[in-house]
């Protein structure tokens, strides 16, 4: 019963859509309307509204280090393991991926992984961070950046948290990040897909009210 209890208050808490919200607060167009299509800070940012975007990100990141804060913290006292804890964080994500605010459909998850990690363990988080922005700042390329630490986590989780539930949970995250960004792939191999910052011409309408 209490881990079906955190699972489902962490998933719902996960699927708060912190682009759809921000957007609207500063007057922006529904992130779902343009560029990727994606309620994520990467698409909000084609806007040209860096500070919505930043908004965002952190919104994205928080929900999921706060689900794996709070299970850890409040967990114990109603008998909850580290296991449910494991299962906490990976509800969260879950929550962004099919966000029942949303229709069950939902961003990429990249922010809110990067949460849940940080929740797990401080340098888990850190060292996957790092992995992303080496590799957009050389390349240029959010998703492959994203991709690049999706791929790397369940290894570093394994080497710094051992093989347990949390290491198993990184791995489905790892699995579900991957086939979230298949599309990206597709444009990365044919060399269509937009590097940061850049914005297509059809996106221009996007900085408008909606």
């Amino acid at each position: 019963m209490t881990t079906l209890a955190l699972a489902l208050g962490a998933y719902l808490l996960g699927s708060l859509p912190f682009a759809v919200i921000v957007s609207r607060a500063f007057g922006l167009a529904d992130p779902r309307s343009y560029g990727s299509h994606n309620p994520g800070a990467t698409n909000v940012l084609r806007t040209g509204n860096k500070a919505a975007a930043l908004l965002t990100l952190a919104g994205d990141a928080s929900k999921g280090l706060v689900a794996v804060l709070l299970a850890a913290w409040l967990g114990p006292k109603f008998g909850a393991t580290s296991s449910d804890v494991a299962v906490a964080g990976f509800a969260a994500f879950f929550g962004h991926l099919f966000s029942v605010f949303l229709g069950f459909r939902g961003g990429k998850g990249v922010a809110t992984a990067a949460g849940v990690l940080f929740g797990f363990d401080p340098w888990l988080g850190l060292a996957c961070v790092a992995i992303w922005i080496a590799v957009a700042a050389i390349l240029r390329y959010s998703s492959l950046a994203a991709l690049a630490a999706a791929l790397a986590s369940p290894l570093l989780a394994t080497m710094m948290l051992g093989q347990g539930d949390t290491a198993t949970a990184v791995f489905c995250m790892s699995l579900l990040l991957v086939w979230r960004h298949w599309d990206n792939i597709r444009k990365l191999r044919e060399g269509t897909e937009a590097r940061i910052g850049e914005k297509n011409r059809k996106d221009q309408s996007a900085g408008g009210s909606s």
